[in-house]
């Protein structure tokens, strides 16, 4: 489904993002590589994960066993889409990774780039 905001900025020739706010890839750059003879290829720039120590602690959950990223995610971020966002501020990549085992303890913390207390 298109978003009409999103087809009425694109007809006024406003740049639009290819992303929704709540994505790992928002604000990333879409470029297209051109190659004589083929198809242009269109893709987003590379996302750099942010060093853990660049986000600010709010408090620490202790997971327990059979709980999921996006549970906790919503529990604290408001939004189960937003587990990326755990994974960022606990140097994971793969989010299974944060729950794999009960009494880990997982850092919440304010986004990257809003000031805090760096814990």
């Amino acid at each position: 489904m298109i978003d009409p905001l999103q087809a009425m900025l694109q007809q006024v020739g406003l740049k639009t993002a290819a992303f929704p706010p709540s994505s790992r890839y928002y604000g990333i750059e879409t470029v297209t590589l051109e190659r004589p003879g083929s198809n242009p290829v269109s893709y987003i720039r590379r996302r750099f994960v942010p060093a853990a120590d660049q986000f600010s602690l709010l408090q620490e959950h202790t997971v327990t066993q059979g709980e999921r990223p996006d549970h906790i995610a919503y529990q604290y971020l408001g939004d189960p889409e937003k587990f990326w966002q755990l994974c960022d501020a606990n140097n994971v990549v793969d989010p299974d990774e944060l729950t794999r085992e009960a009494g880990e303890k997982i850092r919440i913390t304010l986004p990257q780039g809003i000031p805090g207390t760096h814990a």
